[in-house]
Formats: C-alpha cells, sequence, structure tokens
C-alpha cells in the first residue's frame, strides 16, 4: 500500500471576505472528491481572505498508480480559474 499526500497552497483572486473564500474552497473540495476519489481537507486555517492550503490524500496499490493519480489532480488544479496555485508539495509513504 502506497499513501501519496499533497500539501497545495493556492492564491483565492475573487474572494473579498472569509465567507467567499470559504465558499470557493467548499465548492473546490467537493469537484476533487468526486472527480477523483481522494480524501481533501482545508488545513493551516488562516485568516487571510485570499490564501488558503488545502491537503490532499491518495491510496494506491503502487507508486505509480498513486503519482498518476496526484499529477491529474495537480493538472486539473491548474486549470481551474476558481484559484491560482501558489505551492505544491509531495509526500510518498
Amino acid at each position: 500500500m502506497v499513501i501519496g499526500a499533497l500539501h497545495v497552497e493556492v492564491h483565492v483572486p475573487n474572494a473579498q471576505s472569509l465567507k467567499d473564500r470559504r465558499s470557493v474552497l467548499k465548492s473546490l473540495k467537493d469537484q476533487l472528491r468526486g472527480r477523483f476519489n481522494i480524501a481533501v481537507a482545508e488545513v493551516e486555517a488562516d485568516e487571510k481572505w485570499q490564501r488558503a492550503a488545502i491537503g490532499i490524500a491518495a491510496v494506491g496499490d503502487t507508486r505509480a498508480s498513486v503519482e498518476g493519480a496526484l499529477r491529474q489532480v495537480t493538472q486539473w488544479l491548474r486549470g481551474t480559474p476558481a484559484v491560482h496555485l501558489i505551492r505544491i508539495e509531495e509526500a510518498y509513504f
């Protein structure tokens, strides 16, 4: 069993309040769960309106399958207009 994790920092350009940011992140997390069957959570709760961090985890039989799944997640995140990626960190266990 292989576990892959991403720590993703994002900029939410259209957020004018914490409520706006929460709304965008909720939608983003729901879409990620539905499309990729992964675990997603907001981490490092920050009081900045336009910045957030999310944690993503995937589990699989081989490292190649988990890397492939997380690569698809990363590509999808790069293409979504709701957020801009600041930084992504990967870890495998």
